[in-house]
């Protein structure tokens, strides 16, 4: 690769793009809500949230010092994450809470980076993200669901157009935030039959001596807030 190629490629990347159309924006946004309501396919993109999830209590046990072993994904779209470490203090507590707010902040992240016409930049990271994950993933499953949903976005940031890449972009950040949302309120219905003993929620209640519904509330409160506040950035164009 030259040097005007390369050049080439980082004004790319840290360039702007123009934003899309209004409709653009609302069809999007309901192609989420599509694949976010109902029970059937949320089974299966609930996969996607899951990869957010875990990524979200991986990054963190690293961030604050903890050594990560390995991520395993399962079909039925839960997770595990597993990190050696003191099993108590600040970092096991962050660590714990990364999972579930994971999601709706990558989202509103992604939302930001799209209110600032950043889009190649924000498939580019999330092109990454999943790369490095793919490394710590343990399963073949969760290898196959990371190669697959990393292989979408290389495509998508090569081969498709400005307009395909929008709009793929603002679908995945309305996925991440939708989707962000309704995890928290199956484990509250789950933790309401009695169910979930071991949910990060028990986890950190147990960590911290916190009643767990207090974690839970804080898991709405992200996720809510997120949306409201991302959902305002992807809606100003």
């Amino acid at each position: 690769m030259d040097t005007s190629t390369a050049s080439s490629l980082w004004d790319e990347l840290v360039g702007t793009q123009p934003d899309p159309d209004l409709w653009v924006v609302l069809a999007t946004m309901a192609a989420a809500l599509a694949i976010v309501v109902p029970h059937t396919l949320w089974r299966i993109s609930r996969n996607a949230i899951t990869i957010a999830h875990e990524g979200g209590h991986g990054l963190v046990a690293l961030l604050t010092g903890r050594t990560l072993t390995g991520i395993r994904l399962h079909s039925d779209t839960s997770g595990l994450t597993v990190s050696k470490g003191k099993p108590y203090g600040i970092g096991m507590i962050l660590t714990a809470s990364a999972g579930y707010t994971a999601p709706p902040l990558l989202g509103l992240g992604g939302a930001a980076l799209l209110a600032a016409g950043r889009i190649t930049l924000l498939l580019w990271v999330a092109t990454a993200l999943l790369v490095a994950m793919l490394v710590m993933i343990r399963n073949a499953y969760g290898a196959l669901t990371v190669i697959l949903t990393g292989g979408t976005f290389v495509v998508v940031s090569w081969l498709a157009g400005p307009q395909v890449q929008a709009a793929f972009a603002y679908a995945v950040v309305w996925f991440l935030l939708l989707g962000g949302v309704r995890p928290a309120f199956e484990l509250q219905a789950k933790r309401a039959r009695g169910g979930a003993g071991d949910s990060d929620a028990d986890q950190l209640s147990r960590l911290t001596h916190v009643p767990g519904g207090l974690w839970l509330f804080l898991f709405h409160a992200v996720s809510l807030c997120s949306l409201i506040g991302g959902g305002r950035w992807l809606l100003e164009v």
